[in-house]
């Protein structure tokens, strides 16, 4: 083989993977039906670029091993014996309580538009008082966001509304 071709891994960015691997794409979202928002060129430029594959397969509530070793599978890959995986808080933590919610934004409109909220949500979280929550509304999990508030300390809960309709609650 003349040419290095991506080494499919946990950390491996999801648009980097289709870019070296175009028959993947299609493999991507039949194994996360969610990803299919990769069709938008705004979303793949947008989510594909900062969204690992271990942050698909949270976001598709499969494990990251699997899904790895599925795509690794398919374009001829040894499979991987470890893969680490994020924990995400999907049930309700004592924390929670709709009293101390303090601010709230719904982010939905903003990725469509192919825009990116992390810079608004991360200096809003800057500034959340102790024993405050803020209330993120999204049409997935985002897990980037979530990602870069737990490595300042920050709780998170997932509550599943519906198909494309998460709450993510954040609290000091």
């Amino acid at each position: 083989m003349s040419e290095t071709k991506l080494i499919i891994s946990p950390k491996s960015r999801v648009l980097a993977v289709i870019e070296a691997y175009p028959e993947l794409e299609e493999v991507i979202i039949s194994y996360v039906p969610a990803f299919k928002n990769l069709k938008n060129p705004i979303l793949r430029r947008t989510v594909g670029k900062i969204a690992t594959l271990q942050q698909a397969a949270s976001v598709g509530n499969v494990s990251a091993g699997d899904f790895i070793n599925h795509l690794r599978k398919v374009v001829g890959q040894d499979l991987m014996n470890d893969t680490e995986n994020l924990e995400f808080v999907t049930t309700r933590p004592e924390w929670f309580n709709e009293m101390k919610i303090s601010q709230q934004l719904d982010i939905t409109k903003m990725l469509a538009d192919g825009e990116q909220p992390v810079n608004q949500v991360m200096e809003d979280l800057k500034f959340l008082k102790q024993g405050k929550i803020y209330k993120l509304i999204c049409p997935f999990i985002t897990a980037p966001l979530i990602e870069k508030a737990s490595s300042m300390d920050i709780k998170h809960w997932i509550d599943k509304r519906g198909e494309e309709e998460y709450f993510i609650y954040f609290g000091k």
